[in-house]
């Protein structure tokens, strides 16, 4: 019997995503170069391309593998960029800590938060998650204190914490973006290798077969939900930081924050991890093509969702993935013959 388990081994890294991972190191080490030679122009798209990755990453975390619909977390943006000015100006705490900071209480609030959504099911949670958000922008618009509905900006001393100057408050933020994209990447990729992410897969498949098996579906994905929302926070806090000014209608924006993120998974392919990347890839790509166009833009966007759902269900990334076996993340396990 032993040595019939020991002429087969569980496979997770192939040739593809070794090469894939070479590859994304000296991308990364690439973008950490760009501050010392690029233009401003092109530092600012890099800031956003990462914050819009890292969002990505967190709704397909969710969607894709806990099967937990949301269109929502735009109430996670707002809430970590609004929780940034309340520490930063009210309360003293220095920005980047604040940035931080913003993302943990974010976590915390989407406790009760996640006890209420839970009792919701397939379109009923979707439309809760929305209906959590409003509750957030309207409470928030309401709020004296934090300027109403017209928003406030970040005052000059708290802008001068960051740095002493412009350049160093945008290679700061520079920084602190790619950073936060290349984490949350990595958080994705080690909870989805670990137990939980095996979990999460077979919740997402069955719930009922899941709990079956002795799996803890309530706390499974409540970590998860938890996990996004606060890395959500987190990425909000940043995104008004570099904006120095919010609003409910700006950190609240269905459009901005969740319908852009849900069209860059559906389109890279969701339910993988190299998804997000190649769907923010299509979606800036796009984006500066057709942008001009003003409304135009928003049906041709919406059109090409439209089709990848019909026609390619599994996106871009599914499409690549399933025509060549490529894979950038060794994610999958396959049973190979020990002497091969």
């Amino acid at each position: 019997m032993n040595a019939m388990n020991n002429a087969y081994l569980v496979q997770r890294a192939t040739r593809s995503s070794q090469v894939g991972l070479a590859l994304l190191g000296v991308l990364v080490l690439v973008l950490a170069s760009l501050p010392f030679w690029a233009d401003r122009a092109v530092l600012r798209l890099v800031v956003e391309f990462a914050y819009y990755l890292a969002l990505a990453q967190m709704w397909n975390l969710l969607a894709g593998y806990a099967g937990m619909v949301s269109v929502g977390q735009q109430a996670f943006v707002g809430l970590g960029g609004y929780l940034l000015f309340v520490l930063a100006s009210q309360l003293g705490v220095p920005p980047l800590a604040a940035v931080f900071l913003s993302g943990l209480v974010v976590a915390l609030l989407a406790v009760p938060t996640a006890l209420v959504l839970f009792r919701l099911r397939g379109a009923y949670f979707a439309i809760g998650t929305w209906v959590v958000a409003e509750v957030f922008r309207l409470g928030l618009a309401q709020v004296g204190s934090l300027g109403g509905g017209s928003g406030q900006s970040l005052p000059a001393s708290i802008v001068r914490q960051i740095g002493s100057s412009r350049d160093s408050r945008e290679m700061l933020l520079y920084f602190s973006a790619l950073g936060i994209a290349v984490a949350a990447v990595l958080v994705v990729y080690l909870l989805l290798r670990s137990r939980q992410g095996l979990a999460l897969t077979a919740i997402r498949d069955s719930e009922p077969a899941s709990g079956s098996l002795g799996i803890n579906v309530f706390r499974t994905k409540l970590l998860v939900y938890v996990l996004a929302a606060g890395c959500t926070g987190v990425v909000g806090a940043l995104i008004f930081l570099q904006k120095l000014r919010i609003s409910p209608d700006a950190a609240f924006s269905v459009q901005d924050w969740t319908a852009a993120v849900i069209f860059i998974v559906i389109i890279g392919g969701i339910g993988t991890l190299e998804g997000p990347l190649i769907g923010t890839l299509i979606y800036f790509a796009l984006r500066s093509c057709f942008a001009e166009f003003g409304a135009l833009y928003m049906i041709i966007l919406g059109s090409v969702a439209v089709v990848m759902m019909l026609k390619a269900p599994q996106g871009v990334w599914g499409l690549v993935s399933e025509r060549f076996g490529w894979q950038l993340f060794p994610m999958q396990r396959k049973l190979v013959g020990a002497g091969l």
